[in-house]
């Protein structure tokens, strides 16, 4: 199957669809008021991202806690940073912190 690469107003996603009008509709389902700005379909089967392209230049630390969090929640970001309060006890903030910052190191 291949892979698509599928830039929204705010998210790039990575996603694997039969054909360009499945990727569409995996876009759709997960966020319903974006609209599709671009579609590359994948040479590979693969996708690799820089860490220098991110600006992560030093070793980072994965929050394991976060990342189960963001599993649980689907990928929902305000569902992954309840339950991340809820199992670790931290404030709003320092929960939005902790997991923004993995969902950009990609969960």
């Amino acid at each position: 199957m291949p892979l698509f690469e599928v830039e929204t107003d705010n998210h790039i996603i990575i996603t694997w669809a039969s054909d360009a009008d499945s990727a569409t509709g995996v876009v759709s389902e997960a966020y319903p008021s974006e609209s599709v700005i671009r579609m590359t379909k994948r040479p590979r089967d693969t996708w690799v991202i820089s860490k220098s392209a991110l600006g992560i230049s030093e070793q980072v630390d994965i929050c394991h806690a976060a990342r189960d969090c963001l599993s649980k929640a689907a990928g929902d970001k305000v569902h992954a940073i309840r339950l991340y309060m809820h199992e670790t006890g931290v404030d709003l903030e320092q929960a939005r912190k902790v997991i923004e910052s993995n969902m950009v190191l990609g969960w």
